[in-house]
Formats: structure tokens, C-alpha cells, sequence
């Protein structure tokens, strides 16, 4: 076992209630893609103020509006996401392929007049991928005497409830721990450490302790499925051919399924090998919501090309349902035989759920673009995303206050910057290219469980008792390039694109934490694997305008 030992005399409270959403929570729902038509990839999503093609109602609702005929297409094409994990020099690779349908959509143009103030009125439908999860990932390497064992130990120091022999007792000998009122509040993940001996005791003349182990090594596995997708519905009007205003009602649907393995030696005393546990999760999310889109373009001069776009996004209200389950086995040799504790054993239909609702940042989008002799289209694009204005709320009206904390402390407000443009070879084919830089929502010291040390039975300190995932990637700035060739006939056009997307992340298995010797401070932190992520896209749009 761990060499120090840890007090449990100094006095801790927990949370009130169960809390299951993180900040990774948020980010990942709130998060979008580039993604669409191939000629608005291709040119970088930067057509908010130029408009005319279906996938700016999404951005700027108004750029429907430019359109003087129907049109109907449909994108269609392959992702193939790479990563590469790197920890105390160990090196993981791996990538995923899928095809994947990401865009469908039809815009009814209807002309009003030549000379009346209300040129077009026009309506349209747009189906499109928002955010595309799939994704295999490794990681893993030495832990210096780091591990997990250690955050289950500290949140089961959190509770307080556990400070004696027989409370620890009680615990292992529970027919129901996760669910009896005889343990409300007690952390999941905490709770199966101490049932498979990771978390262990020792009584001796000076009192009752629990301690964790030294670990050797680490090895992660995660598998990634799902997507998140929008149903944009839109009118828009085309006033004097100089102002152009739209909105758009999106609704969107969520389904996200992550199974994720982590496995652990671990070593006694003596540094010799002591077995190890695995922790198998199983989590899924499922949910709808809805939003508004205001937009506006302006031509400032009568004659001239030259475009101003303005919109405003409303955030995306959810109401999602969480599942998930976990496994837990061990072969410590320290026990008296290999055991395995199973989550699904516990709650009627295998899987503890979850329901809340959330809402996603407000955006605001600044757009310029201008032509060129019908020879050269430019665009650039300003998005603005408030993070600060994310929120949980509980259906059941339990207190979400600290994972609404855990947003506020580690999210961070993202800016986007968008340029593109289009030159034409000839009336009929065109090439294009764009670039994206976006910021991360993720501060770079944020944490998924932070322990607090408190002095009063006030304070709330254990964000996320009942989720056992405790991975998690501390996100950096992300660059999409993007290129892309079109042909436009009398009635029929095809277009191609290319998008790579590089960026990388800070990738912790878990977090240990520890109290100090005397117990007035919290020390140590895991090394984090540094990690490369690469997406390549090839994206196909056919569509017919008359």
C-alpha cells in the first residue's frame, strides 16, 4: 500500500445532492463544427454576409435572403479523425473512419416585384451535421506512483460519513450503497473502490485511516459514437435589394455514446507488482432542443458589392437524459480473490439516468464580404460565444449550484474568425479556400473533480458523486484549413471540399488529489498526455437550382 498514511480527523461535508454534469458536459453540447454544403466548407463557413447558399441559415439566417431561384441539395461524404497520445514518453496512435451524411436542404424563392420595397420572399429547410463525435482514443504510459485509487480515496474523504471503522463496515457490506437512503450522497466512484478493496483500511492505536495505492502504469481506451444535429427552418426578405433580413428556428437533437476502459497496475510497498483493476464506463447522451437566428445584411452603398452581416443566436435550450453504467474489477493479490462490481446490478433497466436541461452560450456574428467583377468572392466572419451564460437545471428540481460553479470557474468565452473566398476559372468552375481559428472554451487549469478542503459543515465541496468517468481533455485552440473546387451548370451544380482540422489537448485519466500530511492543503496532480488531434474531411454537395 501507499507508503503515507492520511488522517481522516480533519472534518469534511458533502454535497446535498447527486451532481452529474462537468463543464466537459457543456462544452462538448455546445460545441459546433464547420460543416455543411461543400462550397460553404470550402470557403471556410465566411458567407454570412455574401449568403446565397443554404448552409449561412445557420449562421446568419438574412443570407437566404440573396437567393433568386429554388434550390435543393444535398453533401454527403468520409471524416477520418486521427489522434496521437503522448505521456512519460510513451506514444499511442489511433483513427477512425465513417462515412457520414452532413447536409440536406431546399430554399423556395418567391418574387414579390421589381419595384416594390419587398423584392423576394423566400423559405427554406435545412438539415445539417452540427457536430460529429466519432472517435477512437489511447492513452497510456508510467504513473510515477500516481493513481486513481487516490481521487477514490479523496472522495470518499469528502463525504466525512466514513471516518470510522464501522461506518467503513457498513459500507462494505451494503446490499444497495448507490441507491439506499442509508447513503444518499455518497460518491459512486468512491464508494466501488472501497467495495473492491482499492480503497483500503488500517486501524492502528492512533485510529481508523484509508489509504490508496502507488500505481505503475496506465492504460486508456475510449470509443466514441454520435453527433449532434440541426433542422433549421427559415424566412427571409430581400428589401429594395439592399437589405436583407432572416430568421431562423433551428431544432436540434443530441446522441452521444462513449464506452471507455482504463486499466491500472499498481505496486506494494517494496515496488513490487501488486495486480491491478480495471474501470469499464458506459455513458450516453440523448436530448433535443431549439433556438432562434436574427439576421441582417446591409449594402451600405447603393452600387456597391460590399456587404455588412449581422446576427444574433439565442442559445440552444435542451432538456437531454444521461445514461450510464460502469464495472469494476480488481485482482490485488492483496485480496482474498478477484472481484468485479457492476453499477447495472444496482438500478432497474442496468443504467442510472439523469434529466436536466441546459442551455448553450449566446453568439453574436459579424460579417463582411464584397465580389469582384463577378470574378472573386471574399468573406471574413467575427463570432462571439458567451460561455458565462451556460446553465443546468435539474428536472427534478435538485441544486445544480456546483456544477453551474464548475462552468463559471473553467469555461472561458470562445472567439471565432472566419475568411474565405471563391475565384471563378470560368463561368462555370470555380476554386476555393478558407480558414477557421477558434478558441478554447477550456481554461488550462481546469479540473473535473476538485476536493476542497473546508472548516464548516456549509460548504459544498464534491462536484460529480455519481459519475465514475473521470477522464478528461483540457481542449486548446482549434484550426481548421479547408479547400474546395466547384461547377455550376444552367440547372445542376457539384462541388468537392477538403477540410483538415488540427489541435491539441491536454488528456488526464484521472485527477489525484491528495491532502497534505497535516490536512490543511490539497497536493498533487497527475501528469497530463499531450495529445494531437487531426480530422480530415472529404465533403460532396449535388444540387439543381430553377
Amino acid at each position: 500500500m501507499k507508503n503515507r498514511i492520511y488522517s481522516l480527523g480533519v472534518a469534511f461535508m458533502a454535497v446535498s445532492s447527486a451532481m452529474a454534469q462537468t463543464q466537459y458536459d457543456a462544452a462538448r453540447i455546445s460545441g459546433s463544427e464547420l460543416n455543411g454544403t461543400a462550397r460553404f466548407v470550402g470557403m471556410g463557413g465566411a458567407m454570412g454576409a455574401l449568403g446565397a447558399d443554404i448552409s449561412v441559415i445557420g449562421t446568419n439566417p438574412a443570407g437566404i435572403g440573396l437567393f433568386r431561384s429554388h434550390d435543393v441539395s444535398v453533401s454527403f461524404g468520409f471524416n477520418k479523425n486521427m489522434t496521437e497520445s503522448t505521456l512519460e514518453g510513451t506514444v499511442l496512435k489511433d483513427d477512425r473512419t465513417r462515412a457520414s451524411f452532413d447536409q440536406a436542404g431546399i430554399v423556395y424563392s418567391s418574387k414579390i416585384g421589381n419595384k416594390t420595397s419587398l423584392r423576394y420572399l423566400n423559405f427554406a429547410f435545412n438539415y445539417h451535421k452540427v457536430a460529429n463525435f466519432n472517435r477512437l482514443f489511447s492513452s497510456g504510459g508510467s504513473l510515477n506512483g500516481s493513481s486513481l485509487t487516490w481521487q477514490m480515496w479523496s472522495m470518499m474523504v469528502g463525504t466525512g460519513a466514513y471516518t470510522k471503522q464501522d461506518s467503513y463496515n457498513a459500507l462494505l457490506d451494503a446490499e444497495n450503497p448507490y441507491t439506499s437512503s442509508n447513503y444518499y450522497g455518497t460518491p459512486f466512484l468512491g464508494s466501488m473502490g472501497v467495495r473492491t478493496g482499492l480503497v483500503d483500511d488500517v486501524t492502528d492505536d492512533s485510529g481508523f485511516y484509508m489509504m490508496g495505492w502507488n500505481g505503475a502504469s496506465g492504460e486508456y481506451y475510449s470509443r466514441e459514437e454520435g453527433g449532434i444535429n440541426a433542422y433549421d427552418l427559415n424566412v427571409s426578405f430581400n428589401v429594395q435589394d439592399r437589405f436583407y433580413f432572416g430568421l431562423t428556428l433551428g431544432i436540434y437533437d443530441i446522441n452521444y455514446n462513449r464506452y471507455s476502459s482504463y486499466y491500472e497496475n499498481i505496486l506494494d510497498d517494496n515496488g513490487n507488482d501488486n495486480g491491478g483493476f480495471t474501470l469499464n464506463n458506459w455513458y450516453s447522451a440523448d436530448g433535443t432542443g431549439v433556438d432562434l437566428k436574427f439576421g441582417a445584411i446591409i449594402r451600405p452603398f447603393e452600387y456597391s458589392p460590399f456587404r455588412i452581416g449581422l446576427a444574433v443566436h439565442t442559445p440552444v435550450w435542451y432538456s437531454v437524459t444521461d445514461r450510464y453504467h460502469a464495472s469494476l474489477s480488481t485482482d490485488v493479490l492483496a485480496m482474498p480473490q478477484p472481484y468485479t462490481e457492476n453499477l447495472s446490478d444496482y438500478f432497474s433497466g442496468g443504467s442510472y439516468v439523469w434529466e436536466y436541461q441546459m442551455n448553450t452560450p449566446w453568439k453574436v456574428n459579424v460579417s463582411m464580404g464584397t465580389t469582384v467583377s463577378d470574378v472573386l468572392a471574399i468573406g471574413a466572419e467575427y463570432e462571439y460565444a458567451a460561455y458565462g451564460s451556460v446553465k443546468f437545471q435539474d428536472l427534478d428540481n435538485y441544486d445544480l449550484t456546483s456544477s453551474n460553479e464548475a462552468v463559471d470557474k473553467y469555461l472561458k468565452d470562445t472567439h471565432t474568425f472566419r475568411v474565405g473566398m471563391e475565384a471563378k476559372f470560368s463561368p462555370a468552375f470555380s476554386f476555393r479556400a478558407g480558414y477557421n481559428y477558434v478558441t478554447s472554451p477550456i481554461k488550462d487549469n481546469s479540473a473535473r473533480y476538485v476536493p476542497n478542503l473546508v472548516t464548516n459543515y456549509a460548504d459544498q465541496i464534491i462536484f460529480d458523486e455519481t459519475r465514475t468517468d473521470p477522464e478528461y481533455h483540457n481542449l486548446k485552440a482549434r484550426n481548421t484549413v479547408t479547400l474546395g473546387l466547384g461547377y455550376r451548370g444552367s440547372a445542376f451544380y457539384c462541388d468537392v471540399a477538403y477540410k483538415y482540422d488540427f489541435y491539441k489537448s491536454d488528456f488526464y485519466m484521472f485527477d489525484d488529489y491528495r491532502f497534505s500530511d497535516d490536512g490543511n492543503s490539497i497536493v498533487g496532480r497527475n501528469s497530463a498526455a499531450k495529445v494531437n488531434h487531426n480530422r480530415h474531411q472529404l465533403l460532396f454537395t449535388l444540387g439543381v437550382h430553377f
